[in-house]
C-alpha cells in the first residue's frame, strides 16, 4: 500500500497561525459603521431585538428557517484566544432569493450568570439634553456580527469566531432580507442556539487542536482578502484546506489530515523532538481489524524549518495525505499516537472515515 505523508506543507502549516491573522469577520467593530439602506437597517435592528427577546427568555426562537449546525473545530490563536470555524446548513428551500441578514451574538454563560441585576438608570440632568437623548449603551458580548449575505444554492454556510477559554452560548440568527415594498409579507426568520465549551490551549499540557479532515488541501499563491477570508474560514494563510463535510472518500481520492500540537518540550536547540505515528483500523462486523500503519513522522530540529521557533508563535504541526485506491471500501478508525520525546508524555486522538466502494 502506498502512503505518502504531506512534508511539503509542513512549513506553511508551522507558520500560517503566527504570521497571518486568523481571522477576517469584526467583533464589535469599532470602526466607522457600513452605510445602510432604510431596509438594511430595519433588519439589523430586528435582528438584534429578536436575539434580545430569546436570550432574554422573552420568546420562543422562530423556526421559518430551519438552520442545522454540522461540525465546528477548535485551534490555537493568539494572546489566549481559540479560533472557532463552524459549519452550518441553512434550509435554502425557505428563502426564494436566498438573500440575508446574518446575526452571530456570543454569550459568556459565567458572565451571564455572575452578572448582578440592572441597576435603575440614573434620571438624566434636566440642563443636560444629551443626557436626556442618549439611548441606553449595549451590552459588550465575546462576539458580536451582523452581515448581509447570499445563502448558497446547497444551504452550506461556514463562519468562523474567536473566543477565550470557557463556556458560551451562541445565536445564529437568520432574516430574509426586508424590502420596501407596501403589503410585502412578513420576512421569514430563523433562529438557532448552540452551547460551547471552548478548550484552554494555554496551560502547559500536550494538546492538539481539532484534526481537520480533508479532501483537498491547496496552498494559494498569495492569503485572502478581509471578505473572502470570512466566507472561508478553513483558510489559515496561504493554505485552504477543502473540509470533508461527511468523512467519506472514494477509492481514488486521498485522506488529508491536518492539525496542531501544542505543550510539547524544547529539546537541543529549542525546537521540540516529537514523533507522530498514524495506524489505520478497519471496522468489520466481528470487531476492529489492524490494517496498516505510515512510517512516523518526526518533527524536531533536522526537519523543522531552520526558523521555526515556538517562543515567536509558530506552531507544530501535523499533516498527513494519504490515497485511498489500496483500501478496501468500509469503515476506519485511524489512531493518531503523539509522543514528545523531551517530556515522554503521549496523547492518542481518533479519526473515522469511510472509503465508499468503487
Amino acid at each position: 500500500m502506498e502512503i505518502r505523508r504531506a512534508l511539503a506543507l509542513v512549513a506553511v502549516v508551522a507558520f500560517v497561525v503566527a504570521s497571518s491573522p486568523l481571522l477576517a469577520q469584526r467583533n464589535n467593530d469599532t470602526r466607522k459603521p457600513p452605510q445602510r439602506s432604510k431596509t438594511e437597517q430595519a433588519d439589523v435592528e430586528a435582528l438584534v431585538r429578536l436575539v434580545d427577546g430569546v436570550s432574554g427568555g422573552v420568546q420562543a426562537a422562530p423556526t421559518d428557517i430551519p438552520i442545522t449546525w454540522d461540525s465546528h473545530h477548535f485551534v490555537k490563536g493568539q494572546d489566549g484566544i481559540t479560533y472557532l470555524p463552524f459549519n452550518l446548513t441553512i434550509d435554502r428551500s425557505k428563502l426564494p432569493k436566498g438573500d440575508v441578514g446574518l446575526y452571530i451574538r456570543l454569550v459568556d454563560k459565567s458572565a451571564a450568570a455572575a452578572a448582578p441585576a440592572a441597576a435603575p438608570a440614573a434620571k438624566p440632568d434636566g440642563n443636560n439634553k444629551d443626557a436626556k437623548n442618549a439611548p441606553p449603551a449595549r451590552p459588550a458580548y465575546p462576539w458580536d456580527n451582523l452581515t448581509f449575505l447570499e445563502i448558497p444554492a446547497d444551504g452550506k454556510l461556514s463562519r468562523a469566531v474567536a473566543l477565550k477559554a470557557g463556556q458560551y452560548e451562541a445565536f445564529i440568527a437568520v432574516k430574509e432580507k426586508g424590502t420596501d415594498q407596501k403589503n410585502a409579507p412578513p420576512s421569514k426568520v430563523g433562529l438557532l442556539r448552540r452551547e460551547l465549551t471552548v478548550p484552554d490551549f494555554t496551560v502547559a499540557e500536550l494538546a492538539t487542536s481539532s484534526v481537520l479532515v480533508a479532501s483537498a488541501i491547496e496552498v494559494l499563491a498569495a492569503p485572502l482578502g478581509p471578505a473572502q477570508q470570512e466566507a472561508n474560514p478553513y483558510t489559515f494563510g496561504p493554505m485552504k484546506i477543502g473540509l470533508s463535510s461527511d468523512g467519506k472518500f472514494s477509492k481514488g481520492g486521498e485522506l488529508n489530515l491536518v492539525f496542531w500540537i501544542y505543550g510539547a518540550g524544547a529539546a537541543a536547540g529549542g525546537k521540540p523532538d516529537v514523533q507522530i505515528d498514524y495506524a489505520f483500523h478497519q471496522k468489520l462486523a466481528e470487531g476492529e481489524k489492524y490494517f496498516n500503519r505510515t512510517q512516523p513522522q518526526v518533527l524536531n530540529a533536522q526537519s523543522l524549518p531552520p526558523e521555526f521557533d515556538v517562543a515567536a508563535g509558530h506552531q507544530l504541526p501535523g499533516t498527513l495525505t494519504v490515497p485511498l485506491s489500496s483500501f478496501p471500501s468500509g469503515d476506519y478508525r485511524l489512531e493518531i499516537k503523539i509522543t514528545d520525546k523531551t517530556s515522554g508524555k503521549t496523547l492518542v486522538q481518533n479519526v473515522s472515515f469511510t472509503v465508499l466502494p468503487a
